[in-house]
């Protein structure tokens, strides 16, 4: 594979709406390390351009770059402006023409009802470098494997994992044998993410496990990584540790599905990080599972240096807690608020995410999830759903939706609330104003048991 050169291409978000959350191509910079390790000469453009976002954060999150664009067919009923996210796709071209023609083209995907933005970024591949193999992963070619055959215009489409897929792929490809093949099943063998082929670095993402041990009917967890498998301890202190050194990265989120799971390996994992972490911020945009937070937990997060925290109640009926997974109990949730509080953490620094537009979820559920987060001390923050194929509740989100969501991925899109029914839409606006109003407010917290 010696001599041969690889393009990582970040495709562009087109939705209604995005917010840049410590957003990085985790999984295509992995995929594009392990490239490099075979003597494969390694570019990237990200159509994101995190660099040219205009309004950066000083914790490493903000907005994009937003350009109104013509609203696709299927969402064109929507009310709202449709926009692509990042770079102007002239710009795109340009530095297309700036590098080498490569051997092949790899690109990523998100969320299923972005593929338009996936689409646009591999035409103008295909037209700079007629010929070349795209071969496209991600969250999208993994859920809608078929569908991003037709629709995303790449050669090839890898599911699921795709370090040692894609090294067997390019092989194939070009004739060729690997001189290293990862062992994915062993994370920490797996070279560090190319963030060093991005410009303007401030932050970085880790993962410290790989996979979920909960089955939550909503999350297509499961289906995206597999079964649980975790990273020793120092040697995700160690990665910290080099981004912090090499690049003067001083904020990391964690994108774990259950970064305190098991809670023996949390109570190392914080500790190892309060005694080693120095003055680097952690944040955790994806949701932590508060059956894990206790006072010991929650003190070390707050000695390491976790400054954004989310739960993941998703609803306070105790009814669908146990029909989703059981991931969590009221109960268990306000002692995990409990000791985030004792810990010195405030109302604002707590987001709780609150599930909303569920299949057959009446709108007082999430009213009443969204007070009883407020009477908490928390802070609500509403998730509207979008059906993921492959997962438990689909079959029944099929049933419940009016759109054909098993034919057009554009219909997942949580904006439209696609699986909500006519009087929870009729009063979502309601939902909102109360999350809003109660966030802005001053909420005294309820008092109960330890």
């Amino acid at each position: 594979m010696r001599g041969r050169k690889v393009l990582l291409v970040n495709p562009w978000i087109h939705d209604f709406a995005a917010y840049d959350l410590w957003a990085r191509p985790l999984g295509l910079l992995i995929v594009g390390s392990v490239v490099r390790r075979n003597g494969v000469e390694v570019s990237f453009i990200d159509c994101l351009g995190d660099d040219l976002a205009s309004d950066r954060r000083p914790g490493g999150h903000g907005k994009f770059r937003r350009s109104t664009i013509e609203k696709p067919e299927p969402l064109g009923f929507v009310p709202r402006t449709y926009a692509r996210y990042g770079i102007d796709p002239g710009e795109f071209a340009r530095r297309l023409e700036e590098i080498p023609a490569p051997d092949a083209v790899l690109v990523t995907s998100m969320m299923t009802y972005w593929y338009p933005g996936v689409r646009e970024a591999v035409g103008i591949v295909k037209d700079a470098f007629p010929g070349v193999p795209v071969i496209l992963g991600g969250v999208y070619a993994t859920l809608c494997t078929d569908h991003a055959r037709l629709a995303s215009g790449a050669d090839y489409v890898v599911a699921g994992t795709g370090e040692a897929r894609v090294i067997e792929l390019l092989c194939s490809l070009w004739g060729c044998s690997a001189e290293y093949v990862p062992d994915e099943d062993d994370l920490d063998s797996l070279p560090y993410p190319a963030f060093d082929v991005m410009d303007n670095l401030d932050s970085v993402c880790v993962r410290t496990a790989r996979g979920c041990p909960y089955r939550c009917a909503y999350c297509a967890a499961p289906v995206l990584s597999g079964s649980p498998s975790y990273r020793k301890t120092r040697a995700v202190i160690e990665e910290i540790l080099h981004w912090e050194r090499s690049r003067g990265v001083k904020d990391v989120a964690f994108v774990d599905d259950a970064l305190l799971t098991p809670r023996p390996r949390a109570l190392e994992f914080l500790g190892g990080l309060a005694s080693k972490s120095g003055d680097v911020r952690f944040h955790c945009p994806n949701a932590l599972h508060a059956r894990e937070i206790s006072s010991e937990v929650a003190r070390l997060m707050r000695e390491a240096g976790f400054v954004t925290v989310r739960l993941g109640l998703e609803t306070a009926d105790a009814f669908r807690q146990r029909a989703t997974g059981g991931k969590v109990t009221n109960d268990e949730y306000l002692w995990a608020v409990d000791a985030l509080v004792g810990a010195g953490y405030e109302s604002r620094d707590i987001g709780v995410y609150v599930l909303c537009g569920l299949p057959d979820q009446e709108p007082e559920e999430v009213l009443d999830t969204v007070r009883f987060v407020l009477s908490s001390g928390a802070t609500p923050l509403l998730a509207e759903y979008s059906p993921i194929p492959h997962t438990p509740l689909w079959d029944e989100a099929q049933k419940a939706s009016p759109y054909p969501i098993s034919d057009e991925p554009l219909f997942h899109n949580n904006t439209i609330l696609p699986c909500a029914q006519r009087r929870f839409l009729e009063v979502f606006p309601e939902i909102k104003r109360l999350a809003l109003t109660g966030r802005r407010a001053s909420w005294t917290p309820c008092a109960r048991d330890p």
